[in-house]
């Protein structure tokens, strides 16, 4: 019985074609996961604890200007009222945690829990009247169960994320721009002289002149933030500092080009301004975004919010011995609560050490969390480091100069995608560079598709492609095709190996994800171009062959 060889130009092209849906199918996936994040604990919030007692203050109002730079802010001249408050108040260093998103961001500030268990959407909602609302503990639902009246100014998305949590008054907009801040402005002035505890105002023409008008190197970026600046005065001049107390942040800020939702430091360092009645004025370094809510909660004499993973920043703040020492034990029993609801949620057998209480209870909860991880990053591990690295060691074995034609093609496809992306376009490799979905797979297509032909044509030309017959024109370009494949694999395991297929039960580690989807995406175009590549180099070369045997029929 004579067995037939494996046809592997068929299998070639099959497989191209079944990696283009592939690849599609996972990019879809991925994206969805990412956008579609529930923490752990979505379903398993902790308790609340008990009140922390008398308020410190009249009231607190958090001004929240959405995508302020930390530079910006300490500008004097683009922010001058700004820095009389830093002058007379308690000033810091404010981090936060990618992704740099508002909704994450507010969730943060709200909550004191960070992303990866506050349960807001990772990636904002995707459109104005889909927020999610909160699931988790915050300080207006901690306001509320104390009796105290809140209210907020701002985005349409604090309708929805704050509709479970005892809002007495709201004002929301779908506006961004500067007339959408006068006009949350004036709807929360009369809050200020009324009687509420408890205001957030939120400002949002600095993010829009970021995204809409240039980005923070733009002089409309200065121009929103010094009417910002004015803003933020009206709203001081009608408070008694002696009795009530302001808060002056950012959500995140945004890199040069305009733009956040990446883990660049820019996107992650915030100013923090807070003065007023009880408040200690100096320097006070870095804090954590987490440290605010449970500050605000020591301010109003609320309970900590329940998934609080932060600092009461006490040493701003005037207490009597009595209030520290009240503060200090409400802030253990509800960080050994989180603790004890987290670990189970992830089923973690991890135990709590020694230490100051919030630096062990995050000490304890990233142990639980990098022992599950570790022990799904195994199997993983194994099979991207196999995918890896058999196919090289079948190239080294096999030692055929032609491959380094072909290898020299799949080199520069890279090289030329990525001299666009981040040297013309001075893009990020992060998600701070993405408009949106429908933009970055456009984006990625139109660039695969440029970048990909014109490597092509290295290895046509260096392997006399066009000229050697329809079949090898067509192999070469399928040989070109897989190589830039199999290099674009890599950063696809690399992901794969430390995030998984999908984004599931706790946020990624987010420039691998990035990088891997971003190949991903790469590959759906790349092979489906490739079958293109390959029809046309099989027709460029059997019109050449044709027109030789021409040539020479009528010689």
């Amino acid at each position: 019985m004579i067995r037939k060889p494996i046809n592997w130009f068929v299998i070639s092209i099959v497989g191209l074609f079944m990696l283009a849906i592939l690849a599609y199918v996972w990019a879809t996936s991925l994206m969805s996961s990412a956008e579609s994040y529930r923490s752990p604990l979505s379903d398993y919030p902790p308790a609340p604890g008990i009140p922390l007692g008398t308020p410190l203050t009249r009231k607190v109002v958090i001004v929240l200007i959405d995508a302020l730079r930390y530079d910006t802010s300490k500008n004097s001249t683009i922010m001058p009222f700004l820095n009389e408050l830093r002058e007379k108040g308690a000033t810091a260093t404010m981090h936060s945690q990618p992704p740099s998103f508002s909704a994450p961001g507010w969730t943060t500030i709200l909550t004191g829990g960070w992303p990866d268990i506050n349960d807001s959407q990772p990636l904002n909602p995707p459109d104005q009247f889909s927020a999610r609302p909160f699931t988790q503990d915050n300080i207006f639902m901690a306001a509320d169960r104390s009796g105290l009246t809140t209210a907020v100014a701002g985005y349409s998305w604090f309708k929805q994320m704050l509709s479970n949590s005892g809002l007495d008054a709201g004002f929301f907009t779908t506006g961004e721009d500067q007339d959408a801040d006068k006009a949350v402005v004036a709807a929360a002035l009369p809050w200020l002289t009324g009687d509420y505890q408890l205001i957030l105002i939120h400002l949002d023409q600095v993010d829009y002149a970021g995204h809409n008008q240039g980005g923070p190197r733009n002089p409309n970026w200065n121009a929103a933030a010094t009417r910002a600046d004015g803003l933020l005065r009206d709203i001081v001049s009608t408070l008694d500092l002696t009795k009530d107390t302001v808060l002056v942040i950012s959500d995140h800020g945004q890199i040069d080009q305009g733009g956040h939702g990446g883990p660049e430091p820019i996107t992650l360092m915030e100013p923090f301004v807070l003065t007023g009645a009880d408040i200690i004025p100096g320097q006070y370094g870095d804090l954590n975004m987490v440290d605010i809510a449970p500050t605000l909660a020591a301010l109003l004499g609320t309970s900590i919010p329940s998934i609080n993973e932060g600092q009461v920043l006490t040493q701003m703040l005037l207490l009597s011995p009595e209030q520290n020492s009240a503060i200090q034990d409400r802030l253990k029993l509800q960080q050994a609560e989180l603790f004890s609801v987290y670990a189970s949620a992830i089923g973690s057998t991890s135990s709590m050490g020694d230490g100051a209480v919030v630096t062990a209870t995050q000490n304890a909860i990233k142990q639980a969390r990098d022992g599950r991880l570790a022990t799904e990053r195994v199997w993983r591990n194994v099979i991207a480091a196999l995918i890896a690295l058999l196919p090289a060691y079948v190239l080294i074995i096999k030692r055929d100069k032609k491959i380094l034609w072909l290898v020299a093609g799949a080199f520069a496809y890279i090289l030329l995608f990525n001299f666009r992306y981040a040297i013309l376009d001075g893009r990020t490799y992060s998600l701070s560079s993405v408009k949106n979905a429908s933009w970055l797979i456009t984006y990625t297509a139109t660039t695969t598709v440029i970048a990909s032909f014109l490597a092509w044509l290295i290895p046509m030309i260096g392997l006399r492609g066009f000229t050697s017959g329809p079949r090898h024109a067509a192999e070469i370009s399928l040989g070109y095709v897989w190589f830039a494949v199999y290099l674009m694999a890599l950063p696809i395991l690399l992901s794969f190996a430390i995030n998984g297929a999908i984004v599931t039960w706790t946020l990624p580690e987010f420039y691998t994800l990035f990088i891997g989807l971003l190949a991903i995406i790469q590959w759906i175009f790349i092979a489906a171009g490739g079958l293109a590549l390959t029809g046309m180099a099989a027709i460029i070369g059997l019109l050449v062959r044709n027109t030789s045997l021409h040539k020479s029929e009528t010689r």
